[in-house]
């Protein structure tokens, strides 16, 4: 990883450096082991929480860490560089607070936040379904009014009934608590509205978790709901936001995974450098052999574009600039750049890159779900043309 990172403080240089040691004394050690058996590692959030690193980004009048974007992903790509599975963790448990942090009222705060924001409860972002996952606004889980309720999120009486099912969800079923959309009018657009249900609510459950080829030690699944009752005060927002509110959210997500991503690129570009310059043929180091030499001057050059468009993103975000086009050019870049460069890593290594033995074949199949969560990369060329046709 990077020593000679370009930080705005020398507190958040603190931050960035917690993040590098825990990353190397306590992440990569465990790593390896944990991906193979698909061990999900929820000691290391409650970890991550005491530490603050759960709550980098929010305010700090909030409970949060009141870290700048900028200091959060950079700290997040060494997390992720280590475990690319704790770091989508992070990602997605950030992502899940959001929408409280940002929409809930006082009360709605003041209540749940402190425990999410310190890791005491792990958090999970339910959007997407088996026929919704690009496209939000056609969800069929669905919250009925209940109860004597007027639904106004302020505390009365009565609530929802929520029914249907989501899918994709990270770390459905070991989640504490769910960030979750329903739909709750007919309306395309301002038919879903946002709710923060319990991860033990009755009628919840999960189904058995997916069997993927990378993030194995980042459990992922289906997650049913049957006539799950959610009381009125929480839901978060008002009714028929929650779409507004998914995608406010999955903007800022977007540049988690793409931190994540620049993360797992440059552990490959390490791995690669280290052998090269170890590993000799025909009387010399293979990185001195100009065809090798190029091919990691390449790999360089994509790690450090990934990163500089996500801190640009990030940049215009802290000044309260729009980002969402930046967004989503940074998640793509990013994760493109990862698949490419772990890659080119396997390559390197010849064939010990295609065994175990080496972690740059394990570093590969996680950055290939990157290019397809959070936003397909077809989904963010679609988004980056949509800005340009606007002028946005």
């Amino acid at each position: 990883m990077p020593a000679d990172r370009l930080l705005p403080s020398d507190e958040a240089a603190d931050v960035v450096a917690l993040a590098r040691d825990l990353a190397a004394d306590e992440l990569a050690p465990r790593a390896a082991r944990a991906e193979a058996d698909g061990a999900f590692p929820r000691d290391l959030f409650r970890q991550l929480g005491r530490l603050g690193l759960l709550a980098m980004p929010y305010p700090e009048a909030l409970g949060g860490g009141g870290q700048t974007y900028e200091v959060y992903l950079q700290a997040l790509e060494e997390l992720g560089g280590a475990w690319a599975s704790v770091g989508v963790g992070i990602s997605v448990h950030v992502m899940s607070c959001y929408p409280l942090a940002t929409w809930g009222s006082d009360a709605q705060r003041e209540r749940w936040l402190p425990a999410l924001l310190g890791g005491e409860l792990l958090g999970a972002y339910a959007l997407s379904e088996a026929e919704a996952g690009s496209d939000p606004g056609a969800m069929r889980a669905r919250a009925v009014r209940d109860g004597d309720g007027d639904g106004d999120g302020g505390g009365g009486k009565g609530g929802y009934r929520v029914s249907g099912a989501k899918a994709w969800v990270t770390h459905g079923g070991e989640a504490d608590f769910y960030t979750l959309f329903a739909r709750t009018s007919e309306d395309r657009s301002r038919g879903i509205s946002c709710f923060l249900v319990p991860g033990d609510a009755p009628g919840l459950g999960a189904q058995a978790p997916e069997r993927k080829m990378g993030l194995t030690g980042s459990t992922t699944a289906t997650v049913d709901l049957d006539e799950v009752a959610v009381d009125a005060d929480r839901r978060i927002g008002e009714e028929g936001a929650g779409l507004a509110i998914a995608l406010q959210a999955l903007d800022s997500g977007r540049l988690g995974i793409a931190a994540v991503a620049v993360g797992v690129a440059q552990a490959a570009l390490d791995h690669a450098v280290a052998y090269a310059q170890e590993r000799r043929t025909f009387g010399k180091a293979i990185i001195d052999h100009q065809g090798l030499g190029f091919l990691l001057a390449d790999m360089a050059a994509a790690v450090a574009s990934a990163r500089a468009v996500m801190l640009d993103a990030a940049r215009r975000r802290d000044r309260g600039l729009p980002f969402s086009r930046q967004a989503s050019i940074a998640k793509l870049v990013a994760t493109d750049a990862a698949m490419k460069v772990t890659t080119d890593a396997v390559q390197v290594l010849g064939g010990f890159g295609y065994t175990k033995e080496f972690p740059v074949e394990r570093l590969m199949r996680e950055a290939k779900v990157m290019q397809i969560f959070e936003g397909t990369n077809q989904i963010q060329r679609m988004v980056i043309a949509r800005h340009l046709a606007r002028g946005t």
